[in-house]
């Protein structure tokens, strides 16, 4: 049993924690957006399918701000990340108010968590995977509803993005090296389930990303994998992408986004172009595919060292995306707000610029320090190992190499020892007629 007194403190922690990763937010003024929300505030508001985005995160963002303001999903997030990191504590046995803000203060100010959490995109459900499977697959003394809530959480977060697929599947196979328990499996085959009826009932195609390939065949053109193929092949197989032979473009966000671009001339656009990608990526697979496993890897790894923050910072393509969302769905004050924040003025990326090398001197710290916490928290270790790795494959092999990609997982380094530091803080002894387990653990 849990003294209300109890109840009360821990439900304040987790409160003050949510306050602490929301603090970005709270400077700028306004949620930090970036013009993929607006993308996501479209699902919804139409409701309409967008051809590279699961339809998913989109109805959270619905369900949270129902049309009033970014502000209540924003709240939703903050408190989602901080009752997960104190569920993980308590999965450790060592749940206590003061070690959770202690924990929430320093996450605060050292890491990318809080920068994270007030960006209105799927980025924070990445480190939710990771932390979530672990807790299914480890509970220690998580009581069942608590577990519960996490599977339907972990199931929404691997759906909100299709990198974290990638994520959920990595961390599931150190699970089965652990012998973790089993029920750690079950979010990533409703998420499968989900991804896969929404794309039936929107597109009539059963497939996890129907038009996915498009991104493939964009990030195999950057890295020069594709103009060999053309060369090759062309004219004769008389694709539009033959049209391109000699001068595609070296930015593959050019080649995917650029209106006069090879995506949005081809006729249909991106679900037009899909099944030409598909059949220039598997000859490019096939015709060399030393090549390609030499461009995944250098992609990967160039993306595990990139953690900086301020690539969703400045307010580049926000008029006219984000702008437009909000004028279409909210209220007129709300997009008001936005334009009085920093980020729309232009301004935030300088609060953040100060972090960035403080951020990357704590990662290296924590690394060079992982291997020395204590046994019991290897597991969590070898997870947040493999997510991070995992993550910089999934997306800097096959999307691109930005900073927000890493940034939004690399702090779980950060956990395992600082929670191993945090054993040190005395825990309060459990009142009278309570049990002090039960106190620390629900």
């Amino acid at each position: 049993m849990v003294a209300p007194g109890d109840a009360m403190a821990r439900q304040a922690a987790v409160l003050v924690v949510a306050l602490l990763l929301a603090w970005p937010a709270l400077v700028n003024g306004y949620p930090i957006v970036f013009s993929d929300t607006h993308a996501f505030l479209v699902q919804a508001g139409e409701p309409r399918m967008v051809w590279d985005k699961p339809w998913a995160y989109g109805p959270f963002l619905l369900a949270l701000h129902g049309n009033t303001t970014l502000w209540l999903p924003l709240a939703g997030q903050a408190l989602i990340l901080s009752h997960v990191l104190w569920l993980l504590a308590a999965s450790l046995g060592q749940a206590t108010p003061l070690r959770h803000v202690l924990l929430g203060g320093a996450l605060a100010v050292g890491s990318a968590a809080p920068w994270v959490a007030s960006l209105l995109m799927p980025d924070m459900f990445a480190p939710v995977v990771v932390l979530g499977l672990y807790l299914l697959a480890f509970p220690g003394g998580v009581g069942r509803w608590q577990l519960g809530w996490i599977a339907g959480l972990v199931a929404c977060a691997i759906a909100f993005h299709l990198s974290h697929l990638v994520l959920a599947a990595a961390c599931l196979a150190v699970i089965l090296v652990l012998r973790g328990r089993m029920r750690a499996f079950v979010p990533f085959g409703v998420a499968v389930c989900v991804l896969l009826a929404s794309n039936v009932v929107g597109y009539g195609r059963f497939a996890l990303s129907p038009y996915g390939v498009v991104f493939a065949l964009a990030r195999l053109s950057a890295d020069g994998n594709v103009a060999p193929v053309l060369a090759r092949r062309c004219p004769a197989v008389g694709w539009h992408m033959c049209a391109w032979r000699g001068r595609l473009p070296a930015d593959s966000n050019v080649f995917l986004w650029d209106g006069a671009g090879p995506v949005w001339t081809a006729p249909g656009g991106p679900a037009g172009l899909a099944p030409e990608a598909a059949a220039i990526v598997a000859a490019a697979i096939g015709d060399d595919p030393l090549g390609i496993a030499r461009s995944v890897l250098a992609n990967g790894f160039r993306q595990i060292g990139r953690v900086g923050l301020g690539d969703t910072l400045r307010p580049d393509w926000l008029e006219g995306s984000i702008t437009g969302s909000l004028g279409a769905y909210f209220p007129a004050q709300e997009l008001a707000r936005f334009r009085a924040g920093l980020q729309a003025r232009g301004g935030l990326a300088g609060v953040a610029a100060p972090f960035t090398a403080p951020h990357a001197a704590l990662l290296i710290l924590a690394a060079l320090a992982a291997p020395l916490v204590p046994r019991r928290l290897w597991p969590l270790g070898a997870l947040v190992v493999v997510g991070v790795v995992a993550n910089a494959f999934a997306t800097g092999a096959l999307s691109g190499v930005f900073d927000r990609y890493q940034a939004r997982i690399a702090w779980l380094v950060l956990l395992p020892p600082a929670l191993a530091l945090l054993r040190w803080v005395p825990a309060p002894r459990p009142r009278p007629g309570t049990c002090g387990r039960a106190a620390h653990s629900h």
